[in-house]
């Protein structure tokens, strides 16, 4: 069974490892949050965006807190999330506020996710891939990231009031952090592993030392895309 874990480490010697076996430089205090979804969604909340206001019972939007699909090997706890992208462009996201870092200090953000995915990388659908065409992004921002309604023609849509650019384009609050692809032809859950190591994430925390985290998928196939988020592990280093 899985265990929560939370490590705040702010020395500067080996006792880092003890948390963490990464290679950042041992000199810079870090604080890591691992969420494991074993008991709940340990405050982590779903939405959705870039879809109309109205109408979206055909879009078939869900969120839960589900047990891993058979196929993966591993009956563990995650985050379902489920939405079928009839708008072309349906963003799908999980945020989640963190507390108690310091005041007004500039954080390097390192996400490690594994999620359950079932979509092939080489597979063809409806306006793209199910499994490369789907992107995987994750960020921070200082205020929460929401879904609000924008005026466009003669309909209204819900639209992100953060900047995390469109599908494959980064934003200025999200960076993409792969696909949801899955090796061979063959659609089967199975868990694979993303993070942006190669290039921490910069934030600045407000006055109370808060952020708010969010990882999302921004898609580009016209279909239905049904993930389970099984771990999201954040480190923080300090500037």
């Amino acid at each position: 069974m899985k265990n929560s874990i939370f490590c705040a480490i702010t020395l500067t010697s080996w006792a880092l490892l003890a948390c963490d076996s990464d290679d950042a430089d041992p000199g810079q205090p870090k604080t890591e949050h691992v969420y494991r979804f074993e008991e709940n969604m340990e405050g982590w909340a779903g939405d959705f965006a870039d879809l109309p206001v109205d109408g979206q019972d055909i879009y078939e939007l869900e969120v839960g807190h589900e047990q891993l699909p058979e196929e993966t090997g591993k009956a563990e706890w995650a985050i379902m999330m489920k939405g079928h992208n009839r708008s072309d462009d349906l963003f799908m996201f999980l945020k989640r506020k963190i507390d108690g870092l310091k005041p007004s200090t500039t954080y390097n953000l390192v996400f490690d996710l594994e999620i359950a995915s079932q979509y092939p990388e080489e597979s063809v659908g409806i306006g793209g891939s199910p499994g490369a065409s789907v992107y995987l992004k994750a960020g921070a921002t200082i205020s929460e990231p929401e879904a609000v309604v924008e005026e466009e023609g003669v309909e209204d849509y819900l639209r992100m009031n953060i900047d995390k650019g469109n599908q494959a384009q980064d934003g200025e609050d999200m960076f993409g952090i792969g696909t949801i692809g899955i090796e061979g032809e063959e659609f089967r859950y199975e868990l694979i592993s993303r993070s942006n190591a190669d290039r921490p994430f910069p934030i600045t925390t407000d006055a109370d030392g808060s952020i708010w985290l969010i990882v999302g998928t921004d898609s580009g196939f016209e279909g239905l895309t049904v993930l389970y988020y099984n771990q999201i592990k954040v480190t923080l280093i300090e500037q």
